[in-house]
């Protein structure tokens, strides 16, 4: 508890410095009896910012040698640190504020290291106080030597040796941005989690046994696909990714992913395994098989990690030299990509419960031309209570789901879905209403109006203005993804004019 108490007084006492470094410096006053020096002439040289800057980091390396203190149980040694590190950041800032050529937003830049860090310590805190008890037992078992705190901080320099033959249970230590990750797919991105492992379940017999010859754990590819694309192959992102894997185009070409007949090979799941396989490969040999920064260089790019990594040699991925020199979004897919790992691993021990699917598929020989489309509404939910579309899709990449497909020609689909094709999709009346569904679209050009977004204007704001359209229509037309519907001031929407 008294940590606790320690550590949440500590992040309220960050805000205020950036509150201090924030206000303008009054001006001096001298006393009536002094002459003021004269103003230094255009020759002079600024005063160097240099010893200010140097006296931020002496503060910096103090305040973070506090929290590795507070984690490693020295509760005092670390508050007397880390007090001593705020004055310093404090003093530093006000001579900076005072000193011309002095850049302020190095003070920010560091208080904000500071509070991420502290942030995770936090997380870290609360957890081995709920746990110690639990912990005492195994402390008497461990090896000479060790410490409860330390086993579960990542080690500097961990490697995988290429994940061949290596459980990965051994490579993935618990610290706090894990735990988060963890937290993130049991609560809110539970129904991501749930998808993507359906989706994983119809495509593993075609891309396991690739990680499985390789020497790579499966947990590792479930855990890509999840956090790349929810297990979709047909998925593209913004920057131009593509894939159950995400490979940008030029990347792709680098690894075989090549348009052939005019299908993009990177939606092709096998061929994107085998050049994920290849990838992550060529990664281990630049970082030293170091598992962490290999998957942040997925994300955040090669060359960035590579860079990192020469002028941080031998640091892990969680220092902060490292940690907060990447962006967000690459700070929290790491975490995520090994916390998902972990809960396919052990998903018992957070009462997650895997479903299990009848996974075995059938070539199906279309008697009928018939869409992906029409087939999905024609078959219903039988056997799937979320439908046969994204299966279809995802078992049958090459068909675009809008195109129909020739009698004669054959398609892989689960056995449910091969004995549901004769009952129901077919002929009858459901089959029409599926045509006449497939057939039917939204209004062409000529009947649309041009829209350009204006500040503050969201998708729903704008189609109640105009009345004619459904947020879910004009999101359609536009391509705007569900379920954020994200624009952009100045983008040029299409918009149904009204009769």
């Amino acid at each position: 508890m008294k940590l606790r108490i320690i550590l949440a007084s500590l992040v309220l006492a960050l805000p205020a410095l950036l509150t201090s470094c924030t206000q303008k410096p009054q001006p001096h006053t001298l006393p009536p009896t002094q002459t003021p020096e004269p103003v230094a002439s255009p020759e002079t040289e600024p005063p160097d910012p240099q010893p200010v800057y140097d006296r931020l980091d002496r503060a910096r390396s103090e305040y973070k040698e506090g929290i590795t203190a507070l984690a490693a149980g020295d509760e005092i040694g670390g508050e007397l640190r880390i007090a001593a590190a705020s004055n310093e950041i404090r003093e530093a800032a006000r001579e900076c504020a005072d000193l011309e050529g002095c850049d302020l937003e190095t003070v920010f830049d560091l208080l904000d290291q500071l509070l991420n860090e502290q942030g995770i310590a936090l997380k870290q805190q609360a957890f081995r106080i709920e746990s110690m008890e639990a912990s005492i037992e195994e402390d008497v078992e461990r090896e000479p030597g060790t410490s409860p705190f330390v086993a579960t901080m990542p080690e500097l320099g961990r490697t995988v040796s290429l994940l061949n033959g290596t459980d990965l249970r051994d490579l993935i230590t618990l610290n706090g941005p894990i735990k988060a990750a963890i937290d993130d797919w049991l609560t809110w991105m539970r129904p991501l989690l749930m998808e993507s492992y359906e989706n994983y379940q119809y495509l593993r017999d075609r891309v396991a046994p690739i990680y499985e010859e390789a020497g790579m754990p499966e947990a590792l590819l479930f855990a890509m696909m999840a956090t790349e694309t929810g297990g979709k192959v047909h998925s593209y992102s913004r920057a131009g990714a593509a894939g159950p894997l995400q490979f940008m185009r030029s990347t792709g070409r680098r690894y075989g992913l090549h348009v052939e007949d005019g299908f993009d090979m990177r939606l092709d799941p096998e061929a994107a395994t085998k050049a994920n396989v290849a990838y992550l490969n060529d990664q281990f040999d630049l970082f030293n098989d170091n598992l962490e920064m290999v998957l942040a260089a997925y994300n955040g790019g090669e060359n960035r990690l590579r860079g990192l990594s020469r002028r941080h040699n031998g640091t892990s991925f969680w220092e902060s030299e490292i940690y907060y020199s990447l962006p967000r979004e690459t700070r929290e897919y790491v975490p995520r990509i090994l916390a998902a790992s972990w809960l396919f691993l052990h998903p018992e021990e957070y009462n997650l419960e895997f479903p299990e699917y009848e996974t075995e598929t059938v070539e199906l020989q279309i008697r009928e031309e018939i869409a992906l489309d029409e087939l999905t509404v024609c078959l219903g939910q039988a056997g799937n209570r979320n439908g046969w579309f994204r299966t279809l899709r995802n078992l049958n990449p090459r068909y675009d789901p809008g195109e129909r497909i020739e009698a004669g020609e054959t398609i892989e689909v689960p056995v449910v879905v091969a004995s549901a094709y004769d009952e129901r999709c077919l002929d009858g009346e459901l089959l029409q209403r599926a045509r006449e569904l497939h057939d039917a679209n939204y209004p062409d050009d000529p009947e649309m109006i041009i829209y350009a977004v204006r500040r503050g204007d969201t998708l729903g704001k704008i189609a109640s203005r105009h009345r004619c359209v459904s947020v879910g229509e004009l999101a359609a037309i536009n391509g705007v993804r569900p379920p954020r519907y994200v624009i952009h001031v100045g983008q040029r929407l299409k918009i149904p004019s009204c009769p």
